[in-house]
């Protein structure tokens, strides 16, 4: 009997593999930003790579942004991290949110592109490498039920997942809840920005007993100023997390 089911298992899994390759002939992979085919799924074809505005060499080590000089192995901070409180430690950032990298955000918030997200998972693993410890908890800035409801998924939610099966780390997809609507942030000043987000976010009654003592490693698709991540990371703590750092898939280089 295990011979034949065994030989059932062979025989399905050969199949699954004829017929990927029959799939892949007729609909070759195409590159994540546009219609050019590429070798591997999930990758960026050539001539939209360079464009691609991934982040490299100094950065912030508040916020992920990157700064001119070289990098000689000490952290720096921009000048806003200089001027405001981050209630997180280190952050990273994998693309400044520009051309390309709006393209690839937006195509995961709005437009469903869920394959978008084991890349960003690859792309978010090798940018938090310095942020991650053995002990760290994973988990993504929530959105309001309400928008969760419209939207149907969370992109953050996405991108923390993705990173955390690349990793190996512990995920909390609703370790936080947004406590109410608090809108979109387009258009607010920097301030304003903060005031709107003042205490929005909280630790989810059910999931608080795990941020005791515990890192935790926040996901997010961009940051602006700061302000959503900065609620997320004060609920953290509050809730008795022993440190909190951060990374997204694009940062806003600087406010106007």
């Amino acid at each position: 009997m295990q011979v034949l089911i065994g030989l059932g298992q062979r025989l399905t899994a050969r199949a699954g593999a004829v017929a990927t390759r029959a799939l892949r002939l007729a609909y070759p992979p195409q590159c994540l930003t546009c219609d050019a085919d590429v070798a591997t799924e999930g990758t960026l074809c050539p001539a939209c790579w360079q464009i691609t505005p991934f982040i490299a060499g100094l950065v912030c080590d508040g916020c992920g942004t990157p700064l001119p000089g070289a990098d000689e192995g000490v952290a720096v901070l921009c000048d806003d991290c200089h001027h405001i409180a981050r209630p997180w430690g280190r952050g990273r950032a994998v693309m400044i949110y520009d051309d390309k990298a709006r393209q690839i955000v937006l195509g995961l918030k709005y437009r469903n592109r869920h394959d978008i997200a084991a890349p960003a998972g690859r792309w978010l693993t090798r940018t938090a490498a310095p942020l991650i410890r053995p002990d760290t908890l994973v988990a993504p800035v929530p959105l309001h039920w309400w928008r969760l409801f419209r939207r149907r998924y969370n992109q953050s939610a996405t991108l923390s997942a993705a990173l955390a099966r690349a990793t190996g780390l512990a995920h909390c997809p609703d370790l936080l809840v947004r406590r109410h609507h608090t809108g979109t942030q387009d258009g607010r000043t920097r301030d304003g920005r903060f005031a709107n987000m003042a205490g929005a976010i909280n630790a989810h009654p059910r999931r608080s007993g795990l941020l005791a003592g515990r890192h935790v490693l926040l996901v997010d698709d961009v940051m602006t100023s700061g302000a959503t991540l900065a609620a997320a990371a004060d609920a953290c703590l509050a809730a008795g997390a022993q440190g909190v750092d951060v990374v997204v898939l694009t940062r806003v280089a600087r406010e106007a």
